[in-house]
């Protein structure tokens, strides 16, 4: 029930993250372009747009640092909650302070608008990067297993989805409503600003969702000995080869999907006159965007996260071909903006996978583990991608005569022209960029995740095995029911050779796994297929079944205890399925060492090799070294 009430305020999170983001990097600049300044004030729209991308583009270099910020906070509410919730607040109330004229200083003392302007508009995009950075980057707290990331974030998207797609349905209706003109019929000032009320209220109260409603996992995988300081920041980033090649890949098809996205209703507005059908496209949208993303994880396993990318560029391309000719026919203006809508949040997902995992990937090159830090990448590209495709929206818009005052009858062929190679042609050359980076740099699969995953496990179990332990006489029993067996027959030389110390071996009768003895559990494998227990001696257990299982992603694994939990001997700790195991040709004997070796002597074992052993029996006695640091 807890896990179940994280998720739903998670995705509800999502919900208000992809309403604000929508409302801002869409329609914001729509309000601009036709409602902010009169008729023919040309130079003031470039003026407040090329604000709006300077201060974006400059603010580039701070994401990274709120990320580290984020890191570095330690609160009982957790590292992320605090920002998310503070984040949400303030961004919502700047952003609806955005969609005023100010008291009318937009005309009366324009160079005090644009300071003020300048102000909010900051204010309201650090502190939504706080949000969205602080959001996103929890899915690694969530969760260490990459599969069950891909449940999350299919959840997180769901409400995304919902989130960025109602937008697009309500807000022309919403407008209007609220509009004291009901004539002009993309309605005025007073109906966007009471529609940004809505959106700013929605962002305040998915934001107080995710304080109260989710809960991090405790592990000790996710703490750090050290802290990133503001000095290594960027040197932390720049090691991480994966991370930036994908960061450069998603700009170049965030800069083409948003461009494409935000003409869109421009398009219906000014190409096609039809308005109605904008609101009808996101209706679709919602319902279609919906099934795309519950696909998500069935198509990742299927196809793998890059095929699945190569899939979703493709659709992409063919949409845009589509839409280009729709020559004025709404029927073929909404088959081609399906083609290339409903890729977009499968894309998103393969993305924002392969960064989560761009976490341990990092932890692993350069010892730090940093969440918050590693996730800031994708809303800095997401910032960056928007500010220049809403400049060049602008640009756009200007060119082709449609700004305020403007209507269908007056854009001229030329200008139409111009708009629509705009719309179409450099879209499908960002997209075409951003594949081909991605082809050739990207190659953090999920197999390689679960390798370095594994990698750090044992790292982490090397280290603890230095710990010193209290001196005492005790007995190691068995886990699980089944034919014991030498470390020395198990095919994996790590083990046999007795590098993650010496222990047993046992061919399993059951896929039920018992706490051979009280103690506190220090690890769960995110693949749940090995536990570290802890004895109150110091001794460090380590259960693990099966050789090369990793690769399974959990499937057929169940752990019923997390990192940190005390057991007692005899709780059910883990279960398998082990015809999973054998189906994928792997080995499925559970191996038992003990991490920490060194520290016993007298270790005399209790049984013969190949003998039937039941669960909780005497495998072992043995007893700690006096003087632990020799």
């Amino acid at each position: 029930m807890k896990a179940k009430i994280s998720n739903l305020s998670y995705a509800f999170g999502a919900f208000g993250n992809d309403v604000f983001y929508a409302t801002l990097s869409t329609y914001f600049i729509v309000f601009v372009t036709t409602h902010l300044f009169k008729a023919g004030d040309s130079h003031m729209i470039f003026m407040i747009t090329n604000l709006i991308a300077i201060i974006r583009i400059s603010e580039v270099l701070i994401d990274p640092l709120i990320g580290n910020a984020i890191d570095r906070t330690v609160t009982p509410w957790g590292k992320f909650k605090p920002w998310v919730v503070a984040g949400g607040v303030i961004s919502s109330l700047a952003l609806l302070s955005l969609f005023t004229n100010l008291g009318g200083l937009n005309k009366t003392s324009p160079i005090i608008y644009l300071i003020l302007f300048a102000i909010l508009y900051l204010v309201m995009d650090i502190f939504y990067s706080f949000r969205d950075t602080g959001f996103w980057s929890m899915i690694p707290a969530l969760s260490f297993d990459s599969r069950q990331r891909e449940k999350i974030a299919t959840g997180a998207r769901i409400g995304s989805t919902i989130g960025a797609n109602i937008v697009g349905v309500v807000i022309m209706p919403l407008v209007l409503f609220f509009s004291a003109n009901k004539t002009n019929p993309n309605g005025d000032q007073q109906g966007w600003f009471w529609f940004a009320f809505l959106v700013a209220s929605i962002g305040i109260l998915s934001a107080l969702a995710v304080g109260v409603g989710t809960h991090e996992i405790k592990s000790n995988l996710r703490q750090n000995k050290e802290k990133t300081t503001l000095s290594q920041v960027f040197k932390v980033l720049t090691k991480n080869d994966q991370l930036m090649w994908l960061a450069l890949s998603y700009w170049f098809y965030g800069l083409g999907v948003n461009t494409l996205n935000s003409l869109q209703l421009y398009y219906f507005s000014y190409i096609l006159g039809n308005t109605h059908g904008y609101t009808v496209l996101y209706s679709i949208n919602t319902v279609v965007g919906l099934i795309s993303v519950t696909l998500f994880p069935s198509l990742a396993r299927k196809f793998n996260r890059k095929r699945l990318f190569y899939i979703c560029i493709l659709t992409m391309l063919a949409g845009i071909g589509v839409f280009s000719l729709a020559r004025g026919s709404l029927a073929i203006v909404l088959l081609g903006a399906e083609l290339f809508f409903i890729p977009q949040p499968l894309a998103f997902l393969v993305v924002l996978m392969i960064i989560s995992d761009a976490v341990e990937y990092g932890q692993f090159k350069t010892g730090h583990r940093d969440e918050a830090l590693t996730l800031s990448i994708r809303p800095l590209v997401d910032k960056l991608g928007g500010a220049l495709s809403n400049w060049f929206v602008s640009l756009v818009a200007v060119l082709a005569g449609m700004t305020t005052g403007a209507r269908m009858q007056d854009i001229t062929g030329h200008e139409q022209l111009i708009f629509k190679i705009c719309m179409f042609a450099f879209p499908a050359v960002m997209l075409l960029i951003s594949v081909t980076i991605f082809a050739k740099k990207i190659w953090l699969t999920e197999d390689k995740h679960a390798e370095i995953v594994d990698k750090l496990e044992q790292l982490f179990t090397k280290e603890h095995a230095k710990q010193k332990v209290k001196s005492d006489s005790f007995v190691l029993k068995s886990p699980i029911t089944g034919t014991l067996l030498s470390l020395k027959d198990i095919s994996d030389p790590t083990f046999a050779s007795e590098e993650m110390g010496y222990g047993f071996a046992i061919i399993p009768k059951s896929g039920k796994i018992y706490a051979p003895f009280s103690g506190i559990i220090k690890a769960v494998a995110p693949t749940k297929h090995y536990v570290i227990l802890e004895k109150d001696n110091g001794l460090l257990l380590l259960i693990h079944v099966g050789l090369g299982t990793a690769k399974l992603d959990g499937t057929g694994f169940v752990s019923y205890v997390n990192s940190g939990d005390y057991v007692k001997a005899g709780d059910e700790i883990l279960e398998f399925w082990d015809p999973v195991i054998k189906k994928a040709g792997l080995d499925d004997s559970v191996i038992v060492t003990i991490i920490n070796s060194k520290k016993f002597k007298n270790c005399v074992l209790q049984q013969a090799y190949g003998s039937k052993i039941e669960k909780m029996e005497t495998i072992f006695k043995l007893k700690a070294v006096e003087n632990n640091e020799k």
